[in-house]
């Protein structure tokens, strides 16, 4: 069993910054890929950003890209996700997920665990 715990979210304005972070129970983080999704009020949970458990590749949701960053620390087994230029849009809760597949993916159900979720709030 995984306990992911998530932290870092809060009020940002359009344009501002915020790092997420999320911290994993098990000592056998690195031998998990981990991801990000969120989910807005009224919609579907979406992928918004995926590192593989040796950190490379990583994957971005479209709407992420080039402004979110994901990074990993095998050693706090933590993994991140760093936020900037952030807009309205991304107002959502952020859920952290850990997956034991092959490769880092961007359906949810190749996640076996996940967090409780911080809510991001980005206001214009």
């Amino acid at each position: 069993q995984v306990q992911l715990v998530e932290s870092g979210g809060g009020l940002a304005q359009a344009g501002g910054s915020l790092r997420l972070s999320c911290t994993a129970s098990t000592r056998a983080f690195s031998g998990y890929n981990m991801a990000w999704f969120r989910q807005a009020p009224g919609k579907e949970r979406e992928f918004v950003a995926g590192i593989r458990r040796t950190g490379s590749p990583t994957l971005y949701a479209d709407s992420v890209k080039g402004r979110f960053t994901i990074s990993r620390d095998s050693a706090k087994k933590t993994v991140y996700l760093e936020m900037i230029n952030l807009v309205p849009e991304d107002t959502a809760a952020y859920y952290c997920a850990a997956g034991a597949s092959i490769s880092v993916a961007r359906e949810g159900k190749r996640y076996a665990y996940w967090g409780p979720g911080t809510q991001v709030t980005v206001t214009s």
